[in-house]
């Protein structure tokens, strides 16, 4: 073994082992509940972060969906039961939005995570659980999604399809 190895042992053994034994000391002497881990009821009753952080579209999607959709405020939120999916967005250009609002194009919801596609569920008395009236500049418009089974949670990313219309990475609220 070189003197060079030799040195950089002694080395390694005077600086981090006794850090090491300092930590583990300080450690064992701290009550319990106050340590860097959580105790597990405390863990159980907090609700999961997403891992996404909490952010509209960027400006660029925003200009994109206003020039070629005619739409903007673009929002997907759940239902308080979770068991719904509410699309909802703002009309401005009525030529524009016409493709969302028509009755022949199918909307779906997908989530990337879950690997689900949720479709508008149809009421024998109501019909489908959409807007499907011409749109008209400064309303805002919605649809709901079936979320049976709670597949899609808040948090979540999904793309909306209606007819040729694709929102990619929408956040659920």
């Amino acid at each position: 073994m070189s003197v060079f190895a030799m040195s950089v042992r002694a080395l390694f053994a005077a600086t981090i082992v006794p850090m090491l034994l300092v930590a583990g000391a300080t450690a064992a002497s701290l009550p319990s509940g106050t340590g860097a881990a959580p105790s597990a009821s405390a863990s159980a009753s907090a609700p999961k972060k997403s891992p996404f952080r909490q952010q509209r579209e960027s400006s660029k999607a925003q200009n994109y969906y206003v020039s070629r959709w005619g739409i903007q405020d673009l929002r997907v939120r759940s239902t308080n039961s979770g068991n719904l999916i509410r699309f909802s967005y703002r009309v401005v250009n009525a030529d524009l939005a016409q493709a969302l609002n028509d009755k022949h194009n199918t909307p779906a919801l997908l989530s990337q995570r879950a690997r689900v596609v949720l479709q508008v569920p149809v009421m024998e008395k109501v019909g489908p659980l959409r807007q499907s009236l011409p749109p008209e500049p400064g309303k805002e418009y919605w649809m709901v999604f079936s979320n049976k089974g709670n597949y899609v949670k808040p948090g979540d990313r999904v793309d909306v399809l209606i007819g040729s219309f694709h929102a990619d990475g929408l956040m659920v609220e």
